[in-house]
Parts: C-alpha cells; structure tokens; sequence
C-alpha cells in the first residue's frame, strides 16, 4: 500500500497501491495518489520505476490522476537516458487516458511526450473488458459512481486466489455478478459508522467501516482491505478503531492498513 488516504488527506498520502510478485521483480501499480509523493513512495519501498511495466488508473480525480503525470514522467526520462527496458503500458477508461495525455502535452518536455504512443503505451478499457496482464487476468468494471466515471477490477492472483479492487466509492450492487466469488475485497471507508457526524460521508458518496465490512461479509469474502480513509484520525489509532468497528459485522480477516505496509496475500 502505497497510500492510504482520501483526497485530502495530509497524514497520508492518497491512495495508490502495487500487486507485486512474490520474489518483487514486477510490479502492477494501482492509480498514483496527487503528485510527485508518488516517486518517494516507490523509493521508500524499493520499487524502481524499472520494475512497473504495467499500470491502471481508475478515474479523473486529482488524488488518483496526478501522480501518474509523475510516473509517466519518470519513465520517460528513464526511457530517454536508455536506462528502462520494454514498454510501460497504462490501462484506464478513455476519459482518464485522454486526461492524462492532454495534461503530459502541456506539462511535460517534447522529448518526454513523444513517446506516449511509442513506449508509453496508454490502452483503453470499458466495462467487463477481460485482459491478461503480466500474468494475472482482469475483469474491468465500471463501479457506476454518481460523480465521476470509475472503474475496478477483479484479478486471479497467481495462487488462485480472486481479487476485486472495487475503487473509492460504496460497493454498488449492480456489480454483484463481478465480484461475488472474490476471496479479497480491497474497498474504501471514509471514517468510522460511529463518527458519520463529523465526516459526513454520504454526500460525498463515500461509506463507512461498517457499511464496507458488512459488504464484505455479504458477500463471501474471506479478507477485506480498507482505505481512502480521512487523515484526521492518527494511523495507530485508525488500525485500531477502525479494526475494532469493522469485526463486529465482519468475521473474517481485517486489514486497515498504513501507508508503505505490506500485505502477503498467501
């Protein structure tokens, strides 16, 4: 994990992840948070740029868009000083990939943007696209957000297990037949049910701990993993709480967790 925190977060930086082989050679990055914080996260985690081969972005906001204008930055220049091997592919619906070319062309050095369609490749996908990457196979959705078009996914790990990474919104149940049968559900909560007061999260189309863990529990899954949390509550006392709320409707395993842990999904 990367990151852990919502858009406005400051004891954590946004939320952005990797599903990392075992021996960490490869690296899948989920979205790259809101800047370049994005870079020392990486490096704090000994993840080098030449090691991520293959990305996604899930949607337009600035918390999830920005800091791949980093990485693609990043990249670039490493492509450039012949110091990155292969292609770096980008998967994410239009609207995204769009963005994120119009904001390289205006942003980045010539030489840097050019090669966005040569070595930096960005892929369209749409809802229930199927695609083999890296060897693991995804199924992208669209979580039907209210306010931005969004997508998840579900991916077969490579110990069999499925996956589903269902975004920064509720769990929407027009996508049960997707994600039913996930062993792990990666999904976000706002703030604890307890303090929807002072978080107000449904108008922002956020949920709660309890709301995400009682999905979880609804539907099948043996692991659920929380985050795009708010940054007010510390990181030792939201593992807690947060943990606390969340094994009251959910009995399986829990995580809340920090920014750079590591989750062993053995």
């Amino acid at each position: 994990m990367l990151g852990t925190g919502a858009a406005m977060a400051t004891t954590h930086y946004n939320t952005c992840f990797t599903i990392s082989s075992s021996d960490s050679t490869e690296h899948f990055l989920v979205d790259g948070g809101g800047g370049n914080g994005i870079i020392a996260q990486l490096q704090k985690t000994n993840i080098s740029i030449g090691q991520i081969h293959n990305a996604f972005i899930s949607h337009n906001h600035t918390d999830h868009l920005l800091g791949m204008v980093w990485i693609i930055r990043y990249i670039a220049q490493e492509v450039n000083k012949e110091r990155y091997n292969g292609n770096f592919t980008l998967y994410g619906h239009p609207k995204s990939l769009n963005a994120l070319q119009v904001i390289c062309s205006l942003v980045l050095q010539p030489r840097q943007a050019k090669l966005i369609g040569e070595r930096i490749i960005l892929s369209p996908i749409e809802h229930n696209v199927e695609l083999d990457i890296d060897g693991r196979h995804f199924r992208f959705f669209n979580i039907w957000s209210k306010k931005e078009l969004q997508h998840g996914f579900t991916v077969q790990l490579r110990n069999g297990q499925k996956l589903a990474f269902l975004g920064d919104e509720p769990y929407n149940a027009n996508n049960e037949e997707i994600i039913k049968g996930s062993d792990i559900i990666m999904q976000e909560a706002y703030c604890l049910y307890s303090e929807i007061d002072k978080f107000n999260p449904y108008p922002k189309s956020h949920g709660t701990v309890l709301d995400s863990c009682r999905n979880a529990q609804q539907l099948g899954a043996h692991t659920t993993i929380l985050f795009h949390t708010e940054g007010r509550t510390p990181a030792d006392m939201r593992k807690q709480l947060y943990t606390a709320e969340g094994k009251t409707v959910f009995s399986g395993n829990l995580y809340v967790p920090n920014d750079l842990e590591v989750i062993e999904l053995a």
